[in-house]
């Protein structure tokens, strides 16, 4: 059942001209981000303001995260992709550090310590990540939720596997943030694209530290918007950096950041309990949908559904206005706020022929 406040936002923000569930690639602008995005533009076109966007909308979009993530916003950097966040990770390793990732996990999260050559990589299960973790290991980096097929990880268990071995996690969160409850602050590092389930504008990218794992990581794309005094650093080295995570930021990409303001508002006001309660219960129709026409979907209790040897059917489905996406050869068709049993029921009538 919708909450009134889920209702009236998809009411209010939101006009698909498509059976989108395909959040998982891309999720949907609300009419307030598009209208912030929308009226930035037209001032920077127009030279009705004085620089190119309004730091106050980015610390407004670093609270909106931070209060999502349950952390201070003092935790939070900003900054563009998650594979700059994992790369500024990645270059804080020692050579010869063992990195324990699963298997098919996400490129942007391994890529960053593979393409260095001197760390040594483990790529384990998926199910077997927490028993995989030894003396030794010096980072467990995972998906919350997996891309290619929506699995969650046992996040509890991997977190007291390192903790035994004083290895440090990193976790990202860009394909569960927006409709599962996240915990930052359980994490040492998690790195979060806010242009899927967070609505935001691509460009707009979340990176959070925990005050421990500071010390030992590096300001390596340091500039000044991440000085103590970003008016005051615009010539020369930056003479102090911010005392908090906010060392960490890139320049911003002002109109990514005006719209995630906008987006990150509106998923506080409808709350993730409500999004996470609606988008499982719409996937777990799919699921059993899907059974019901002969078609197993990879089990589970994810917002995103995936069939594996189904991807190929994609295009089938395009073509009858039903959006989702072909991963690793799977289906993947994936819930949030906006969609409705009448979506399930149409995706299912398109594959049932």
């Amino acid at each position: 059942m919708e909450t009134t406040s889920l209702s009236r936002a998809v009411a209010d923000e939101f006009a698909p001209e498509t059976t989108y569930l395909n959040t998982s690639s891309c999720g949907l602008l609300p009419r307030r981000t598009v209208a912030a995005v929308g009226a930035l533009a037209g001032a920077l076109a127009t030279g009705h303001r004085n620089g190119s966007g309004d730091f106050e909308a980015v610390d407004a979009a670093r609270a909106g995260f931070a209060r999502l993530a349950g952390v201070d916003a003092d935790r939070v950097a900003i900054g563009s992709s998650v594979s700059v966040h994992v790369g500024l990770i990645a270059a804080s390793l020692p050579p010869g550090a063992e990195v324990v990732t699963p298997e098919g996990e996400f490129s942007s999260v391994v890529s960053p310590f593979a393409v260095r050559g001197d760390l040594r990589m483990r790529y384990v299960p998926l199910d077997g990540l927490a028993e995989a973790v030894r003396p030794g290991t010096a980072l467990v980096a995972l998906s919350s939720v997996q891309s290619a097929d929506g699995r969650i990880a046992d996040l509890d268990a991997v977190r007291e596997a390192a903790a035994a071995h004083g290895a440090r996690t990193l976790l990202d969160a860009t394909q569960s943030a927006g409709w599962l409850p996240l915990d930052a602050g359980a994490y040492d590092y998690t790195v979060t694209g806010g242009f899927k389930f967070l609505l935001c504008p691509r460009g707009a990218s979340f990176l959070t530290v925990t005050e421990e794992a500071q010390r030992g990581l590096p300001a390596v794309f340091a500039a000044w918007a991440a000085s103590d005094g970003p008016w005051n650093s615009m010539y020369g080295p930056v003479g102090r950096l911010a005392p908090s995570a906010r060392r960490y930021d890139e320049p911003p990409a002002f109109l990514s950041y005006h719209g995630a303001e906008r987006s990150l508002a509106l998923l506080g006001e409808v709350g993730i309990d409500a999004v996470h309660a609606h988008a499982t219960g719409l996937a777990a129709r799919m699921r059993a949908g899907l059974a019901g026409i002969g078609h197993e979907a990879v089990p589970g209790e994810s917002a995103i559904v995936a069939v594996p040897g189904l991807g190929g059917r994609a295009p089938e489905l395009a073509r009858a206005g039903v959006m989702v996406s072909d991963r690793a050869g799977s289906l993947r068709a994936a819930f949030h706020l906006y969609n409705t049993e009448a979506d399930v029921d149409r995706a299912l009538d398109v594959l049932s022929g």
